[in-house]
């Protein structure tokens, strides 16, 4: 029996040619510039199976593989891809955070030698400590280590952190977020709703008001979001169609009128006894159901902008599917957002007088305020110059309602107050009046074209120049072929923060030089055609604004942005 086992035991060792595991495959992995260099060298009849391989990295809440392309392989008589005598990749490590970490790199492989005998599989563990980009002694500039992007990070603070900890970060997101221009406009909607009520208003009254408006409002983005992550489609994007504009533009203009005192909008009076009857709260002019319309249409309409909470949100949600955790997340940011809302109404409904003749001056005033908010909307769909002209007829109009050519009355001292401000307003219409028949486009600074041709001064129209892509192969080819670094602007009319950044960030001088290498395209996606889609889908974007940076073709991550940035800010993210 003894030399029946050693004469098998023989055999098999002659028939896998007297090689060991270790002496068959000589694995070696190495460290360069936080990117892993793997090299496996193999003995004469030996070769390596590619299904085989597996690279992995730990701890995953810490670092990432990067993105790596295997080596072309060659197939043998069954069919199946092999390598042989030397096998190499490089694969980059990317660390999730700005702070030195030890790591451990996984290699799995598996290999058989020519006469059909296969080895087990072989796990190797190598442990390594990537670093934060530095500055290189010898050459003086930055590591191009891949960091994640901004809302990357974000995304990957959702898998790693408590349940607990992510909703307290997001409802602190959500306040910051609260200091943005999308949320400006429901503040003049949220007080019109509270002044509307008129008689009976208190704190208390004006709490629960304004918590509806900002349920409803944080319902509808949280849907829309998890809709977004989980389809790719960005809602908000899709609701920006001229008609969809122009429709909720007039919604404005009707409740401005109504103001006026030209008509009333509410329930039918059979309908407003029977809300009584089962809820306080329900009382005039559509009571909570109006105000929850209102918190409805505010969010999908007025405050369409994606910032890096946001979108952190929605790329976890996509990645993963966890609709529950992102979903949670969107609605915590979304009372974020609302809780400076429910403080003005609060302090609207503490403070506000007895009902009396001052309401309808206040009202009258809400209306100038919402037809405002009509035309920043129509805006995003309309001539530059056109807008010009409708910000001129508002002020002067205003300026004749609030009195500006009427005498002064027996009250002088509150006339005389609205006859300065209406005559500030005449004089500012004219200003907008005037430029737009000089060709300015922009209403802060209505004699921008005079000062031009009257001074000679260039500098004021000088602004960063793009060329405009239409199509992902072409700007993909550009990336590609583009011997300097390019950045990449996502951006469309509807967006509030793009008008920031082109009108602040783009046209500031220490910008402009800072990007003076740089091959500079923009990709306009207001119309959100399929192709568009179809380009932010490739990118992970789920809308604009978005900045990518790339160099020798592949994309700078960590200089990611999302949302506006101020001139200063912008400068911070180019020099890293």
């Amino acid at each position: 029996m003894r030399r029946i086992m050693i004469s098998i035991l023989f055999a098999i060792s002659l028939y896998a040619g007297f090689l060991s595991v270790d002496d068959a495959f000589h694995p070696a992995a190495t460290l360069k510039d936080n990117k892993v260099f793997v090299q496996i060298n193999m003995a004469d009849h030996i070769h390596l199976t590619k299904d085989a391989l597996k690279f992995d990295v730990k701890p995953v809440e810490e670092v990432e593989l990067g993105k790596y392309t295997l080596p072309a392989a060659e197939k043998d008589e069954f069919g199946d891809e092999i390598y042989t005598k030397e096998f190499q990749v490089e694969i980059p490590l990317i660390l999730k955070s700005q702070k030195s970490k030890d790591v451990t790199f996984v290699l799995t492989y598996q290999g058989c030698s020519d006469k059909g005998v296969c080895y087990p599989p072989v796990t190797k563990e190598y442990n390594f400590t990537l670093s934060t980009p530095a500055i290189s002694k010898e050459k003086g500039q930055k590591s191009e280590s891949n960091f994640l992007s901004e809302e990357e990070s974000i995304a990957s603070t959702l898998k790693s952190k408590s349940f607990g900890i992510v909703l307290l970060t997001f409802f602190g997101f959500g306040l910051l977020l609260a200091l943005t221009p999308c949320i400006f406009p429901m503040i003049p909607i949220l007080s019109s709703i509270i002044v509307a009520q008129g008689e009976g208003m208190t704190a208390r009254r004006g709490f629960w008001l304004s918590l509806v408006y900002v349920l409803s409002m944080a319902f509808t983005y949280t849907v829309a979001g998890i809709l977004a992550g989980l389809f790719g489609a960005n809602i908000q994007a899709a609701l920006q169609n001229p008609w969809v504009i122009s429709l909720f533009s007039l919604l404005f203009v009707a409740l401005a009128f109504s103001m006026f005192g030209f008509y009333e909008i509410g329930l039918p009076a059979s309908i407003q006894s029977r809300l009584s009857k089962t809820s306080d709260e329900a009382g005039k002019k559509g009571g909570i159901v109006g105000v929850a319309i209102m918190g409805f249409l505010s969010a999908l309409i007025v405050g369409p902008c994606v910032a890096p909470p946001l979108a952190g949100a929605l790329i976890y949600i996509g990645q993963t599917g966890d609709a529950l955790l992102g979903g949670a997340a969107l609605f915590v940011m979304s009372l974020g957002m609302g809780a400076p809302l429910v403080l003005i109404g609060m302090g609207a409904g503490r403070f506000m007088p007895k009902p009396g003749g001052w309401m309808t001056t206040v009202s009258k005033i809400f209306g100038v305020v919402m037809l405002g908010v009509a035309i920043w909307m129509l805006s995003r769909i309309i001539p530059e110059t056109l807008t010009m002209g409708l910000w001129s007829i508002l002020f002067i109009i205003s300026a004749v309602y609030m009195g500006a050519f009427e005498p002064l009355g027996s009250e002088r001292s509150w006339n005389a107050l609205l006859k300065g401000v209406g005559l500030i307003f005449f004089i500012y219409g004219l200003f907008l009046f005037f430029g737009t028949f000089t060709g300015a486009k922009n209403p802060i600074d209505p004699l921008q074209v005079i000062k031009e041709r009257s001074y000679g001064n260039v500098e004021l129209t000088r602004a960063l120049q793009f060329e405009t892509v239409k199509s992902l192969d072409d700007l993909l080819v550009k990336i590609k072929n583009s011997n300097k670094p390019v950045m990449v602007d996502f951006r469309a009319d509807w967006c509030v923060s793009c008008k920031e950044l082109e009108e602040s960030t783009f046209k500031d001088k220490k910008v402009i030089d800072a990007l003076n290498g740089y091959n500079l395209y923009q990709v306009d996606v207001t119309q959100n055609s399929v192709e568009q889609k179809r380009m932010m889908k490739h990118f992970g974007i789920f809308g604009p604004p978005a900045i990518l940076f790339f160099k020798n073709g592949e994309e700078i991550k960590h200089k990611r942005v999302s949302g506006y940035k101020s001139p200063s800010e912008f400068l911070e993210i180019i020099s890293l």
